[in-house]
């Protein structure tokens, strides 16, 4: 069975040698691709992946106020796109500091989310404020702030997958014993 390309942005021209491209099945492949007659690349589209962490100091959570789109002026844990010749928790550290110029320690992976609509992956991880106090935004972030459980912003969080992931955060918190979650969302 063949699976159709799930066009996002189309792709009009090869990455390699800028000839127009076409939509096709590769010799040996099951699902449509973006290949180049001219040169012959073939160009993927595959998801892309979110790294971040729900950072506690105390009893407190650290969260950044957007100063970027999308959800520009909404809440959120520190997080974003993972790069190149980076593991995940290099990448948590890197968006951590970006977004709030935090240093975090005693990370564990906690959850992970497939928003296959979207073509994301979110990892997230918990993690320990390195040195309280010592944070603040970076060009990413309008405002860093410590919340209290009482006082998070939960109308103004920017993105559904993190108020859920904190939500079960704040649940299993309570007993004191975090189970490393997969969910899928179509």
């Amino acid at each position: 069975m063949i699976q159709k390309l799930n066009q996002g942005l189309p792709i009009q021209y090869c990455n390699l040698c800028g000839s127009r491209v076409r939509i096709g099945v590769p010799e040996g492949d099951n699902r449509e691709r973006h290949i180049c007659d001219n040169c012959g690349f073939i160009q993927y589209q595959n998801p892309k992946v979110v790294v971040g962490s729900i950072i506690t100091f105390k009893q407190k959570i650290l969260l950044c106020k957007r100063a970027i789109e999308p959800r520009l002026g909404y809440w959120t844990i520190p997080a974003g796109f993972l790069e190149n010749h980076e593991s995940i928790q290099q990448g948590s550290i890197r968006e951590t500091w970006e977004e709030a110029r935090a240093k975090i320690t005693n990370m564990h992976l906690y959850q992970i989310t497939n928003l296959i609509r979207i073509g994301q992956i979110y990892i997230i991880y918990r993690a320990e404020l390195d040195e309280p106090f010592t944070f603040g935004p970076g060009p990413e972030s309008l405002h860093v702030k410590l919340f209290d459980e009482m006082k998070i912003p939960w109308d103004d969080m920017a993105f559904r997958v993190i108020k859920k992931s904190l939500g079960r955060f704040l649940e299993e918190r309570v007993t004191g014993t975090f189970t490393m979650s997969v969910d899928t969302r179509e």
